[in-house]
């Protein structure tokens, strides 16, 4: 798909894959990008990227993106400013990692907190999928708008979505809400695969390896270097800008579907 002039909306844009993404697609030529995350940090990433790429691309919105009505404000601004959004990487994302069964110092079986599981769930897994159903619709309506019926090749690729999954989206151990969310996705671009081409969206996914981000300097850094990285062919962290170049590769390749593996030749033990 050419990305010349289009607009994009990208979560959890403040840090990370994402911002890397933001950056990448704004050198590509997207004409707009609406960059979202919680936190405060992302007027700072926007202000800087755009002064960094000297022009104003990158549009900051803040706010909980499993907030509905949050979600369609910021779709109702980008088509308002800039028309329909082309592009959707909806990449916000938490762990909470912990074992799914264990047992307490009384000898009683402690099991994952239910709490956590649907915050999880919400964030990782509701969320994404619904940011890139607010994508399509933009697209359908403008399509409606248009008097056009079902999408033809003649007229190219219309949008584009990608997932965010993970290596852990095969299991990982300690993390049974997000690896769940992360397979559940899975199977939400493929069932959008086959409904969203008939608009022209194209929907793909990526399962990034252990990345050198935010989420994952949080973590016991003896155990990523001790578990994580003697398991990793490269034996080192990924750098967010490797996994964002995969991210453009999908997105302007119309030939890719499916999922893509940027793992850096991770292998777990069983």
């Amino acid at each position: 798909m050419q990305t010349n002039n289009r607009v994009a909306v990208i979560t959890g844009g403040a840090s990370g894959i994402a911002r890397a993404t933001c950056l990448g697609l704004a050198r590509e030529g997207v004409k707009a990008i609406g960059v979202v995350d919680v936190s405060d940090d992302v007027f700072k990433a926007c202000e800087e990227g755009n002064r960094n790429l000297e022009r104003e691309v990158l549009v900051p919105f803040k706010g909980d993106v499993t907030n509905t009505e949050f979600r369609t404000s910021v779709y109702a601004e980008m088509v308002n400013r800039f028309g329909p959004v082309h592009i959707c990487v909806p990449a916000a994302g938490i762990v909470r990692d912990a074992l799914a069964v264990k047992i307490d110092q009384h000898g009683k079986a402690a099991l994952y907190d239910e709490h956590l599981f649907r915050k999880v769930i919400e964030v990782n897994l509701l969320a994404p999928i619904y940011w890139a159903m607010e994508m399509i619709g933009t697209i359908a309506e403008d399509r409606a708008a248009r008097k056009l019926g079902r999408w033809e090749p003649e007229e190219k690729v219309q949008g584009t979505i990608i997932f965010i999954g993970s290596i852990s989206s095969a299991g990982n151990r300690g993390q049974i809400s997000y690896a769940t969310t992360k397979a559940g996705l899975e199977g939400a671009e493929s069932t959008l695969t086959k409904e969203a081409m008939f608009h022209g969206v194209r929907c793909a996914i990526i399962h990034p390896g252990f990345t050198d981000t935010p989420m994952v300097q949080q973590m016991d850094q003896k155990l990523v270097r001790e578990k994580i990285l003697p398991l990793t062919q490269l034996r080192r962290l990924l750098r967010p800008e490797e996994v964002a170049d995969a991210i453009l590769f999908m997105i302007k390749n119309s030939a890719t579907s499916g999922a893509l593996w940027v793992d850096a030749g991770w292998h777990p033990p069983a």
